[in-house]
């Protein structure tokens, strides 16, 4: 498509519309522009950028979110929401893009990010808390460094949960190449226990568990391997919006320096890293919570000092 002279960003605002917040979501997965004999000259405006170009007359929300991709793609976060807005001549400012809006005049336009917390405070409470344990498999023992710690662990948040009333979601890569769950781990009452090949926990079985538990806000991760399962599932879910804490006393992988690695890139992206106790007693909260004298029982016992916690 050829590109338009630089528009002079009068536009033109829909009239009889009322404004309407477009606000989107992730930005993938919208279908490419249509076919139009006629295009229509539209500055695209993003950050400090401003880029002329055009598209097919009559062209909505979605093409102009298309168009925005093609053009700043290499800029955009993915996992932020925006709202698309139209510069209103009458106005003399930005307006949010009105309903039902199609491109019939030379206009200017902007994406404009949402702002979001930028400090994520990390609470965690009972009733809105759920427990991931990723693929503590048997056939990983061996090659996963301190697995007999993070096993040791694992079971300690697992029966911690089991305290609390925290809904547990188990998954198993591939467990009839590499088996089950090791049988250290004591799965009684888990709400769900599922095979996967993706990496990734957040699978659609795993997506309609969470949907049946209310108000779910948080999610406790932890397993194997910390930079692929561990580190894609927590992306996942942050991408959907949910809280997810690692915990590093339970987390290994195969290589300390790609464990090391993971953990700093999912610290940077607003992942709380934190420990079996510090979770633990931060469920509790208070020394007068009716399970505090169970939960103190745990963790008597501080956790494996193994070289887990030297190499976060």
């Amino acid at each position: 498509m050829a590109e338009q002279p630089v528009c002079t960003g009068q536009g033109n605002s829909c009239p009889g519309s009322k404004s309407n917040n477009n606000c989107i979501g992730a930005l993938g997965g919208i279908g490419g522009i249509g076919g139009s004999s006629s295009s229509v000259p539209v500055l695209f405006c993003f950050s400090v950028f401003a880029r002329p170009s055009s598209v097919p007359h009559g062209s909505g929300n979605e093409v102009l979110i298309q168009k925005f991709l093609s053009l700043y793609g290499d800029q955009i976060d993915m996992h932020r929401k925006f709202v698309v807005q139209l510069f209103a001549e009458e106005w003399g400012q930005y307006i949010d893009l009105p309903k039902g809006f199609v491109v019939s005049d030379r206009c200017k336009v902007r994406l404009v990010p949402l702002q979001i917390q930028l400090t994520t405070l990390g609470n965690l409470t009972p009733a809105s808390t759920v427990f991931f344990c990723c693929d503590m498999q048997e056939r990983f023992r061996p090659a996963i460094k301190y697995f007999g710690d993070i096993i040791s662990v694992g079971q300690r948040l697992l029966q911690g949960a089991r305290i609390l009333g925290i809904p547990v979601i188990v998954t198993e890569q591939y467990p009839k190449g590499l088996g089950s769950t090791v049988q250290e781990l004591d799965l009684t009452g888990v709400k769900l226990v599922v095979p996967k090949t993706k990496f990734s926990m957040v699978l659609p079985e795993v997506e309609a568990a969470l949907a049946e538990i209310p108000g779910v806000r948080s999610v406790v991760l932890f397993g194997v391997e910390t930079h692929v399962c561990i580190q894609q599932t927590a992306l996942d879910l942050i991408g959907r919006g949910v809280e997810v804490h690692v915990v590093a006393d339970a987390s290994s992988s195969r290589s300390m320096m790609d464990r090391m690695f993971a953990l700093e890139r999912l610290a940077r992206n607003g992942i709380i890293i934190t420990t079996s106790e510090a979770v633990l007693l931060q469920l509790v909260a208070d020394k007068d919570h009716p399970k505090f004298k169970e939960i103190q029982n745990l963790i008597k016992a501080s956790a494996p000092e193994s070289g887990l916690l030297s190499k976060v």
